[in-house]
């Protein structure tokens, strides 16, 4: 499998470009800025996500000997032109949005101020990384907005759309509110709490429940979590009672039951009362099985569930799997760039986005003006790297979980719920409105 941090990781009509720069002298600075053009229409708000990944491609972004050795020989390429990549190093600047921030269309969450041949060869890896994460934490947002308190887990892994895609999703995931993942590898790289408990297959690999349970106590004394649905959920229930106290005897605690199938509503309720009249109110219950935010959102409110296993929905943000977003050139050498085309037109420069607050410290709207232009508010494109270096470094993924909940609690009211509401006030500045008149009257511009 080639590796994701290749720089062959892109589109063809990329390097095709970076050709043409070459061939005609083109390497001034390029500024090139990542937004989302609209809102998808079951969501509020949308969380910035995937800049870590962004800024370690940057640092890492060159052509092997071997990639080279494959450019020159597939047949397009001058030999000139490839021996120049030879040397291609990420040499600019990136702004950003910290990562965890609250953003809304048409506002830039990372610019780009490159030679133009690094700026445009990275276009693609930039879109692919940025849009994903956010993505996904802002689809994890929904679902910690959906059962605050309670204990949420990303289950995802095996129906992500790829290794890549499972391991990136569980980091978003906890970026965006979730407790923690099943995926074992996001705990080696960042630290996030594992969960999880034991399979169907498990059960039915021994002579009965109680021997499988019994198997897993002994083996796992501080992770004791049994699933219970494999034949009769309620009968389990009953059956577990005497174990759970010979367990406890032995200084085994059992922790709780998981639900996995079925009226997950209506067996929790059972199994909540067979667990209280048995003494046993500190065990918890835990469900699992094809849930989204509104399906957690409804158990929250209906039934004993301490907390959520969430997969596929995640993982794929099947409600809104893709972003209408994009990576563009907004300034070259000096002079600002505006796209005119139908729908997609672009706002012209580099900018600056600038977030007010009412008196009770909630976010009341935003304005998008020029980089140089300054505002009230509070501008939230800071310096990430600089020279090709980082600026400072990276915050830790917990600062950032943190980071994101605040965010998310600064909202206004309406936009903290599930259903579609009101857009967010962004504004436009009136010199970045008179930039692209000027421009779309043929005016010379720098």
């Amino acid at each position: 499998m080639p590796s994701a941090d290749s720089a062959l990781l892109t589109d063809l009509y990329q390097i095709a470009m970076l050709q043409a720069y070459h061939d005609h002298g083109m390497n001034d600075i390029a500024a090139f800025e990542f937004f989302v053009r609209k809102m998808p229409r079951t969501r509020n708000f949308l969380l910035a996500g995937g800049l870590e990944q962004v800024v370690e491609f940057l640092e890492t972004l060159r052509f092997k000997d071997d990639e080279l050795r494959w450019l020159a020989g597939c047949g397009t390429f001058r030999d000139d032109f490839v021996l120049s990549l030879a040397d291609l190093r990420f040499t600019g600047d990136v702004y950003a949005m910290p990562e965890g921030t609250v953003f809304f269309p048409d506002e830039p969450i990372l610019r780009i101020v490159a030679p133009i041949r690094e700026a445009q060869l990275v276009e693609t890896r930039v879109i692919n990384l940025l849009q994903f994460q956010t993505m996904i934490a802002s689809k994890a947002a929904r679902v910690a907005l959906a059962a605050p308190g309670k204990l949420l887990v990303d289950f995802g892994l095996r129906r992500a759309h790829g290794a890549e895609a499972g391991l990136l999703s569980a980091r978003a995931g906890f970026v965006g509110g979730l407790t923690g993942t099943a995926t074992v590898l996001a705990g080696k790289y960042w630290g996030i709490p594992l969960f999880g408990t034991m399979a169907h297959s498990y059960i039915q690999a021994h002579s009965s429940e109680l021997e499988a349970f019994q198997h897993f106590a002994r083996s796992l004394p501080d992770h004791c979590t049994f699933l219970i649905d494999t034949y009769d959920t309620e009968a389990c229930a009953a059956s577990l009672i005497p174990l759970v106290w010979q367990l406890a005897s032995e200084g085994i605690t059992v922790r709780g039951v998981r639900l996995d199938s079925g009226d997950l509503a209506q067996h929790a309720r059972r199994v909540r009362s067979v667990l209280d009249e048995a003494g046993l109110r500190d065990m918890t219950i835990f469900a699992s099985g094809n849930l989204d935010e509104l399906k957690v959102r409804e158990l929250a409110a209906s039934a004993p569930i301490d907390g959520f296993g969430v997969g596929t929905s995640l993982c794929t943000s099947a409600d809104a799997p893709s972003l209408d977003c994009a990576y563009k050139l907004q300034e070259y050498a000096g002079i600002p760039r505006r796209k005119r085309s139908e729908g997609k037109a672009t706002w012209p420069g580099a900018k600056q986005v600038y977030r007010q607050r009412d008196g009770g410290d909630r976010f009341c709207s935003d304005l998008i003006a020029t980089a140089d232009e300054p505002q009230p508010g509070n501008p939230l494109l800071i310096p990430i790297m600089r020279g090709g270096r980082r600026a400072a470094p990276l915050p830790a993924l917990g600062a950032i979980r943190d980071h994101a909940a605040s965010q998310i609690a600064a909202l206004p009211s309406p936009l903290r719920g599930l259903e579609p509401e009101a857009s967010y006030p962004v504004r436009i500045s009136d010199r970045l409105r008179d930039l692209a008149d000027a421009m779309d009257a043929g005016e010379a511009v720098r």
